[in-house]
């Protein structure tokens, strides 16, 4: 197939190309002017330069002849001065780009979402149902039939994307092949910014993260994401959405870090942050953003995230599209020996 894909210098993006092309797909990749390219690396595509809030006639000319749209692109920031820019290409780049690619005659369009925009898991004693997935501490992970609503978008990252992909299930509903994929915490190699899960790989590894939060995250490799992408393409139902995590992956932040002493020979952290101590820290850093401009080191946003264990359960996907299921263990790994690679560990000892 001759697939575009928008959002390919992003972590997911960049993996996705790869995955493409190693399976014999040709990528046409929309990039910005000036966009870092080091994930593309080895993975041969043809670029057009241009941008997802594009008029929607120019995103058409970069379609024509692609069988399939895969709609990654995203701005993705725990805080910013202004979020009208986020707002602009979360919600209306999304409807410019898949329109564009109904235009310009794509069989199929992916939608990549998040797991921020499904119910979050919370505490329950209500007796486990027939074919639920295992509780762990009291806490029931969610998968996407879970009830969600506008008003619980805790930050405007998630209502940004919340609302894009209310626009792609109303375009699917008048008829546009959208499926729609919602990734859950991906690690592994290729994370050029880092992203913040893959931060707190680097940070780790650099001996910097004296202390932890009580949170969790389904953590998934991304290549089992980027892959999932593709299945989307070739069995997803159109109108649908899936998880795009791990059944196993359902790690508080402590395992996660056990593991990866385990793997590097690293002491993990002791300490663990009380909850109200990064909340405090958390307004003493934005009051100081709004004065610098500079975004903080502890965003409020990132806080109020890490009050819940952010579990899911990623059956849907697996079951219908024969999502792949890499243990989180080796996706801890393959992101260790990728930062480790590529200059992102300062200490010599590594």
């Amino acid at each position: 197939m001759q697939c575009f894909v928008t959002g390919a210098s992003g972590f997911i993006g960049a993996n996705l190309v790869h995955e493409l092309v190693s399976q014999g797909h040709s990528v046409r990749a929309l990039l910005r002017p000036g966009a870092d390219r080091r994930g593309l690396v080895g993975a041969p595509c043809d670029v057009v330069e241009g941008d997802i809030t594009d008029p929607v006639p120019s995103l058409v000319q970069a379609m024509r002849g692609c069988q399939w749209c895969f709609h990654v692109a995203a701005s993705y920031s725990l805080w910013l001065p202004d979020y009208a820019p986020m707002f602009r290409a979360n919600v209306e780049g999304t409807r410019n780009v898949l329109t564009a690619a109904s235009q310009a005659g794509c069989s199929r369009i992916v939608y990549t979402s998040t797991v921020g925009c499904i119910g979050l898991p919370r505490l329950t004693s209500n007796p486990p149902q027939a074919g639920e997935p295992p509780r762990i501490g009291g806490i029931l992970p969610t998968d996407e039939s879970t009830p969600v609503a506008e008003s619980q978008m805790q930050n405007p990252y998630k209502l940004s994307k919340w609302r894009g992909e209310v626009v792609a299930r109303e375009l699917a509903g008048q008829g546009l092949p959208i499926v729609i994929v919602n990734p859950s915490a991906p690690i592994g190699p290729r994370d050029v910014k880092p992203t913040p899960t893959g931060q707190v790989i680097v940070d780790f590894l650099n001996r910097a993260m004296p202390a932890y939060l009580d949170t969790g995250l389904n953590w998934v490799h991304v290549r089992d994401v980027a892959i999932g992408h593709i299945l989307a393409a070739e069995r997803g139902r159109v109108g649908e959405r899936y998880i795009l995590g791990n059944a196993q992956g359902n790690w508080t932040m402590k395992e996660a870090l056990d593991v990866l002493a385990e793997s590097t020979g690293i002491l993990a952290p002791k300490f663990q942050v009380p909850y109200a101590l990064a909340y405090a820290a958390a307004v003493c850093n934005e009051a100081m953003s709004a004065l610098t401009k500079r975004p903080p080191k502890a965003p409020m946003a990132g806080v109020k995230m890490a009050a819940y264990k952010m579990w899911f359960n990623p059956a849907k996907a697996i079951q219908e599209l024969g999502l792949p299921q890499t243990p989180p263990r080796q996706a801890l790994i393959d992101a260790v020996t990728w930062f480790r690679s590529n200059g992102y560990v300062k200490s010599k000892d590594r």
